[in-house]
């Protein structure tokens, strides 16, 4: 097989709008060939991923992205052809989601010291299937009527040195690269300029970062050539995605980065993986 992929894509599992197969079928409409369900911090989307991905006869990258705070830094990484259901990733990722949940409970709590008052269930009904998050208390907050979108909740309320932001705890940057590697994984630093953290690159790749996200939805293509040279001078591979969340943010975003094929066997040979025919 041969074609364009598309390796950052979120569903209903996390933060985005779309159950899995959906993800799929609007991937497969786009014409692409590999994608990669990289939902934050569970892997309970992938059974239904991986099956309908084989059903539409796409190559299905198992994926997640794990979310790490280091100060005022916000890392997030990329875990490629993980085994999903390790029982040490598995516990892991059950782990970070009770502190998300803690996690969410404080920010609702620095809300009700405002006046504002969501309750929790509002929250879990906005996550319904996903990882509780700032995005789904940012939904509570819009279906309230307490703000106009999920984007004025962050800019008022919820986003870093805002008056209800709560750090994240849960992984270190190292922690989680260690274990999407003892999960078999390839570990992906997400949209480094993005983020702010291209220069933490060094160290990362230290700690056994393998990769990096080089082409992204929106990006500048002189930061996309800065990535691509950290990573030549690093000897990292190479992916991108389009980090579609259905209709989460807007529009919908799959399809929109079509990384070429080349990199998708890459991927396989670092993982030791045969690539599927």
């Amino acid at each position: 097989m041969t074609g364009a992929a598309d390796l950052h894509l979120h569903s209903h599992y996390s933060d985005g709008s779309f159950p899995p197969a959906e993800v799929v079928r609007r991937a497969k409409v786009t014409g692409l060939a590999a994608i990669a369900l990289t939902d934050h911090d569970t892997v309970d989307g992938l059974p239904e991923f991986l099956a309908a991905a084989s059903a539409a006869g796409l190559t299905a990258i198992p994926g997640v992205e794990l979310s790490v705070d280091e100060g005022d830094r916000e890392i997030h990484l990329l875990g490629y052809l993980i085994r999903w259901e390790a029982p040490a990733l598995r516990a892991a990722l059950a782990r970070f989601a009770a502190e998300r949940r803690a996690r969410a409970a404080a920010i609702l709590s620095k809300l009700h010291g405002m006046g504002v008052r969501v309750p929790m269930t509002a929250v879990e009904a906005a996550a319904g299937k996903g990882t509780l998050g700032r995005p789904h208390v940012a939904a509570a907050l819009v279906e309230a009527g307490v703000v106009g979108s999920v984007q004025e909740a962050f800019a008022r309320y919820l986003g870093r040195g805002k008056p209800a932001y709560v750090p994240r705890t849960g992984f270190t940057a190292a922690e989680a690269i260690a274990l999407i590697r003892t999960a078999g994984g390839i570990p992906v630093l997400a949209h480094p300029v993005r983020s702010g953290v291209l220069g933490e690159v060094p160290r990362l790749v230290r700690e056994g970062l393998r990769g990096l996200e080089a082409y992204h939805t929106g990006q500048d293509p002189a930061d996309t050539l800065a990535v691509c040279r950290a990573a030549e001078a690093h000897g990292l591979l190479l992916t991108g995605g389009s980090d579609c969340h259905g209709e989460m943010k807007g529009e919908v975003l799959v399809g929109q980065v079509r990384l070429p094929w080349e990199h998708v066997v890459r991927l396989y040979a670092a993982a030791g993986r045969p690539l599927p025919a």
